[in-house]
């Protein structure tokens, strides 16, 4: 990950639109479709010669910003067959260090080269005076923080020229700072900064055991109009915590939360991530197969009512 920072020169009022610029374009709907899988190195040659049946990929964006190479090669090389979306860990949206203008730059670059569907990041922070740490680190909850994040959220769709997506933390800690909860910051959030949300079921389960939060109440808060993606993984179990490692199937009580939150937000495109132990595509197809039936199901009850 590059650690060279550089400021993306531009202030916002976190009341603005882009109603105001009348050049950016909303995500009004979503060409993806149904259920989709975290394209990783391991399946490029699966993928490019048996052409499984999948919906579409999710790029971890940080992966590719090279200009050339062996793994942007074979990312074209899907592209030609697959809808793709590019996910990213490196925003550093809570940060108060300038924005990474090289990051963004190699974003930009990539999202013209492969032209996804959607664009996200993580709503934390990951570098403090220049120094990257290996780890999404959450924020605390105010409204001072609020607006100083949305702020940055405009200055990035600005400087890409278009719409992101943020994706709700898995935190192992809580501040007594904090003014709201998750959600209603999220709330507020979203609509200061104009932006879209992709809901992380597994994140949003292990918050809920690991912090004590109603996980219902959560999706309760959030604005219906706003999820336009969601992620499904496995987590760990330990001694007396859920650790968030991508590395398990899809656990039942995450399943029946997924449930939950369809009911809530419709048939959103969902994601299956594994990063940890990858299995065989086989195995994550099964996975993906899952999400797609709980889709289908919930597609068929909202158009019957």
């Amino acid at each position: 990950m590059t650690t060279k920072t550089q400021s993306q020169k531009l202030e916002f009022d976190v009341n603005q639109r882009w109603q105001s610029k009348g050049d950016l374009p909303y995500i009004q709907s979503s060409s993806i479709q149904g259920s989709g899988i975290a394209l990783r190195s391991l399946h490029y040659q699966y993928i490019l010669t048996q052409k499984p049946k999948v919906n579409w990929f999710e790029v971890l964006s940080d992966n590719y910003f090279c200009a050339g190479g062996l793994p942007l090669f074979n990312l074209e090389k899907i592209r030609q067959d697959y809808p793709v979306t590019l996910h990213g860990v490196g925003m550093s949206l809570g940060s108060t260090d300038p924005l990474n203008l090289d990051y963004l730059t190699r974003l930009k670059n990539l999202a013209a080269r492969v032209e996804p569907d959607l664009i996200s990041d993580h709503l934390s922070w990951i570098s403090v005076s220049g120094h990257y740490l290996n780890d999404l680190i959450p924020l605390v909850y105010t409204e001072k923080v609020m607006d100083f994040v949305a702020s940055r959220i405009l200055q990035v769709q600005e400087f890409l020229g278009r719409q992101i997506l943020i994706e709700n933390p898995s935190p192992y800690l809580s501040f007594i700072d904090s003014t709201m909860s998750e959600w209603e910051f999220i709330e507020g959030l979203v609509k200061k900064a104009d932006c879209y949300l992709l809901l992380d079921i597994n994140n949003l389960y292990v918050n809920a055991i690991n912090n004590g939060i109603d996980p219902l109440k959560y999706l309760d808060g959030i604005p219906r109009t706003r999820v336009k993606q969601i992620h499904l993984a496995g987590y760990e179990e330990k001694e007396n915590y859920l650790l968030d490692t991508h590395g398990y199937p899809v656990h039942p009580p995450v399943w029946e939360l997924y449930e939950e939150a369809l009911v809530r937000f419709g048939s959103v495109p969902t994601l299956i991530e594994w990063d940890t132990d990858i299995p065989s595509f086989e195995v994550l197809m099964a996975e993906a197969n899952k999400a797609e039936k709980l889709l289908q199901k919930v597609s068929s009850l909202m158009n019957n009512e």
